[in-house]
C-alpha cells in the first residue's frame, strides 16, 4: 500500500473487508497479550495450585500522606454530590453542565492524574471510593467519570505517552476536558481482528482517519478521543492497530447518533464517523501496531472502575433492603424477620462485603505496584458485575411491587422515592461493558492455562512439526514431573496452618486445598481434551469461576484481618463474622462448581443449540408477532465516507 497524498481521497476499495478466520482472530488476540510475568500474581498462582497469601498480606495500605489527601477529597466530593439531583438526570436523560463544572472544579476529572500535571495524584483506592459515591447519586455520572479517566485519554497517556503528550493532554484532562475511548465498531466487538477503521499515512507524515465507531461512552460531549484504527502496512510503516489521540472537533468527525439504552439514561454514548480526519503522527500513543496492547494494559487497572460502581450499587441496595425489611410488617412481624427474606438479606450483606474486599485489595495491589494484577482486575470485573446484579435483583424481590415502580411514581403518591428499578436497569450493562462475562471467562481462562501452554502448547499446535512436538513432549514431561506432585499435599491439610487468621483460618486452609484441587482439575481437562480444550467453554468458565470464588475468600479474609488490626472492638469482630459468612457461601459455590466440571449437560446443550440454529425447532417459536421484522438490518452499515447526518456533538461547559 502506498502512502496517500493530502489532496487524494482514500477509497473504500483500497481497504477490502477480508474475511477473518478463527486462527487469524486468535493470532491478533495473542499478539496483544502481555506474555511476560515480571512480577508475581496472586491469582495466577491460585490457578496453578500455589496459594501464596504473602502476596496479599499484610493487606496493602496507602501512605499516610496520600490517605489524608484522599480522605479530604472524598469529604469535598460527598459535600458536592449532596447538591446533585440524580433523579433529574434520570428524568431528563442528561447530566447538567453545572454538575460537570462542579466536579471539574474540585478535581474529579484528574483524580489519578499526577499533581505535576494538575491532577490530584491519588491512587486506585480513593478513585474507586469516589466512583462509589458518584455512582450512588447517579450511575450515568459514574460512567462519565469512569470512561474519561479509566479508559479515556488520561490512563493510556500516563502509562505510554511521551513527555510532550503528557504535558499537552494531561493538564487539559485534569481541568475537565472530557475524553472518550473508541474501539468498538458496528461489526466489531471483542474480536479486534475484524477492525475496519483505517489510519492512512500521508506523504507529509500525518494520518487520515476513516471509519465508524459505535458505543463511544462520552463520545457526544468529548473534547479528546482515543481512537483505535488500523494502519496499512507499507514502506516505512509497520502497520497494525494503532492508538491515536484525536481532537474531537477536528474536521471530518461527526457524531451521528446519541444512543439510548435501558439504563444509564444520562449516558453520552455516540456513533461517531471519521471521514478523512487528519491526525498528526505526534498523536500516536506508543507506536504503530501497539494499540491493542496499550488498550489491554490500560484495562489492567482501568477495569477496577466498573467493580467500584458495582460495589456502590450493592452497598446502596443493602441499605435500602435492610431499612425496608425492618419497616415493612407482614403477618405480625417485619418481613426481614421471616426466613425467606432473611436469607436474601444475608446474601446481600455477604455479597456486598466480598465485592468491596476484592475491589479494595485489587486497587491497593495496583497502587503498590509490586504484583501483576491483570488477572485480579479481570476477576474483580467478572465477580462484582455478576454479584451486584444478583444483589439488586434480590432487592427488587424484597421491595415487591414497589421495587418495580419508579421513584417518581412512588413520590407522586406520597412514598419515599426509592429508585430500585433504576438501579437494576443501570447495573445490567456491567455484565457487558469492558468485556462481557463470557469474554472475561475466556480471557481469564487463557491466562490461567498460560503456564501449561508455555510448556505443552507445541504438542497440540497443528502448525508444529513432529520434531517440535517431540521436543515439547520432553519439556512438558519434565515440568509436570516436578509440578504435579506438589498438588497432592499442602498447608491446607495441616490443622494449625494460618492460625494468625483466627476463626478464619479454616477458610484459608480451604482456599489452599481448593487451589491445588483446581490446578489438578485443569490438568485433567488438558489431558482429556488437549487441543480441543479451548472449545470446552463451559469447563473453562467453571474453572475461572472457582478461582474467582477462592480469590474472593482470600480477599475477605485479608480485609477482615486488617479490620481486626485497625479496630479489635466492634468493627473488627463484626468484620470477622461477615467474612466467615461470606466464605461459607463461597465454599458452597465452589463445591457446586467442582461437581459441575464433570457432571453437566454441556455436550447435549451444544448439540441442541446447533440444531436450534439450523432451524430444526422453528415450530417452537410459532404463535408470536415479532414487530422488529423489517425495521432494519441486524448490523448497521459502516461504510467509510462523508456523513449524511447532522452532527450531534456538544461541549459541556467546565
Amino acid at each position: 500500500m502506498t502512502t496517500t497524498k493530502q489532496s487524494e481521497r482514500t477509497t473504500t476499495a483500497e481497504f477490502p473487508r477480508a474475511e477473518v478466520t478463527e486462527r487469524d482472530a486468535r493470532k491478533v488476540a495473542e499478539a496483544a497479550r502481555e506474555t511476560g510475568w515480571a512480577r508475581p500474581s496472586f491469582a495466577k498462582e491460585v490457578y496453578l495450585g500455589h496459594f501464596r497469601p504473602e502476596l496479599i498480606t499484610p493487606h496493602p495500605r496507602p501512605e499516610p500522606e496520600l490517605a489524608a489527601r484522599g480522605e479530604a477529597y472524598l469529604t469535598t466530593l460527598e459535600a458536592f454530590l449532596r447538591t446533585v439531583d440524580g433523579r433529574a438526570i434520570e428524568r431528563e436523560a442528561l447530566i447538567p453542565d453545572e454538575v460537570v463544572a462542579g466536579l471539574a472544579a474540585i478535581g474529579t476529572f484528574g483524580i489519578k492524574i499526577p499533581t505535576e500535571y494538575g491532577g490530584l495524584g491519588l491512587g486506585n483506592l480513593h478513585y474507586n471510593r469516589a466512583l462509589m459515591l458518584i455512582g450512588s447519586v447517579n450511575p450515568a455520572l459514574g460512567a462519565l467519570i469512569s470512561a474519561h479517566q479509566s479508559i479515556g485519554v488520561p490512563e493510556p497517556v500516563k502509562q505510554f505517552g511521551t513527555a510532550e503528550q503528557k504535558a499537552a493532554f494531561l493538564p487539559r484532562c485534569a481541568a475537565g476536558a472530557i475524553s472518550a475511548f473508541l474501539l468498538t465498531e458496528p461489526d466489531v466487538g471483542s474480536d479486534p481482528a475484524r477492525l475496519h477503521s483505517t489510519a492512512t499515512p500521508t506523504d507529509d507524515g500525518d494520518y487520515l482517519l476513516d471509519g465508524v465507531k459505535l458505543w463511544g461512552t462520552n463520545g457526544v460531549v468529548a473534547e479528546l478521543l482515543v481512537v483505535m484504527a488500523r494502519v496499512p502496512k507499507s514502506e516505512g510503516h509497520r502497520g497494525g492497530i494503532t492508538a491515536f489521540i484525536v481532537e474531537a472537533d477536528s474536521p471530518g468527525i461527526t457524531v451521528e447518533r446519541r444512543n439510548a439504552f435501558m439504563g444509564l439514561r444520562g449516558l453520552e454514548n455516540a456513533v461517531t464517523r471519521f471521514d478523512q480526519v487528519r491526525v498528526p503522527a505526534a498523536n500516536i500513543v506508543g507506536r504503530e501496531g501497539q494499540g491493542l496492547k496499550i488498550a489491554l494494559t490500560t484495562l489492567n487497572s482501568g477495569r477496577l472502575s466498573i467493580p467500584a460502581l458495582c460495589v456502590g450499587a450493592s452497598k446502596w441496595s443493602l441499605k435500602i433492603g435492610r431499612e425496608w425489611a425492618s419497616e415493612r410488617v407482614q403477618w405480625g412481624r417485619p418481613v426481614g424477620r421471616h426466613a425467606a427474606v432473611a436469607h436474601k438479606i444475608a446474601f446481600m450483606a455477604t455479597a456486598t462485603y466480598a465485592q468491596e474486599a476484592i475491589v479494595e485489595l485489587a486497587g491497593q495491589l495496583a497502587d503498590a505496584g509490586e504484583t501483576d494484577i491483570r488477572i485480579e482486575a479481570a476477576l474483580a470485573k467478572l465477580y462484582t458485575s455478576e454479584r451486584a446484579w444478583e444483589v439488586a435483583d434480590e432487592l427488587v424481590q424484597i421491595r415487591g411491587g414497589r421495587g418495580y415502580e419508579t421513584a417518581d411514581s412512588l413520590a407522586a403518591r406520597g412514598e419515599r422515592a426509592v429508585p430500585v428499578e433504576q438501579v437494576l436497569r443501570d447495573l445490567r450493562i456491567n455484565r457487558v461493558f469492558e468485556g462481557s462475562t463470557e469474554i472475561m471467562h475466556l480471557l481469564i481462562a487463557r491466562e490461567a492455562v498460560d503456564a501449561h501452554l508455555a510448556v505443552a502448547g507445541d504438542i497440540i499446535d497443528p502448525d508444529v512439526d513432529l520434531a517440535g512436538k517431540a521436543r515439547a513432549a520432553g519439556k512438558a514431561g519434565a515440568f509436570y514431573a516436578g509440578w504435579f506432585p506438589q498438588l497432592l499435599v499442602g498447608a491446607g491439610q495441616v490443622p494449625t496452618s494460618f492460625a494468625e487468621y483466627g476463626p478464619l483460618a479454616t477458610h484459608m486452609r480451604y482456599i489452599e486445598r481448593g487451589s491445588r484441587r483446581l490446578a489438578r482439575a485443569t490438568f485433567y481437562g488438558m489431558a482429556r481434551w488437549q487441543g480441543g480444550l479451548e472449545q470446552q467453554q463451559g469447563f473453562l468458565g467453571r474453572v475461572v469461576d472457582i478461582g474467582a470464588e477462592l480469590f474472593a475468600m482470600a480477599a475477605v479474609c485479608a480485609r477482615a484481618r486488617m479490620q481486626v488490626e485497625d479496630d479489635a472492638a466492634a468493627t473488627g469482630r463484626a468484620a470477622v463474622k461477615l467474612a466467615d459468612a461470606a466464605c461459607r457461601h463461597a465454599r458452597l459455590n465452589v463445591e457446586r462448581l467442582f461437581d459441575a466440571l464433570w457432571t453437566n449437560t454441556d455436550a447435549a446443550d451444544y448439540t441442541l443449540a446447533r440444531e436450534v440454529l439450523d432451524g430444526k425447532y422453528l415450530w417452537a417459536e410459532a404463535g408470536i408477532i415479532d414487530a422488529s421484522e423489517g425495521t432494519g438490518p441486524w448490523i448497521s452499515d459502516a461504510t467509510p465516507g462523508p456523513t449524511t447526518s447532522e452532527d450531534l456533538s456538544r461541549r459541556m461547559v467546565t
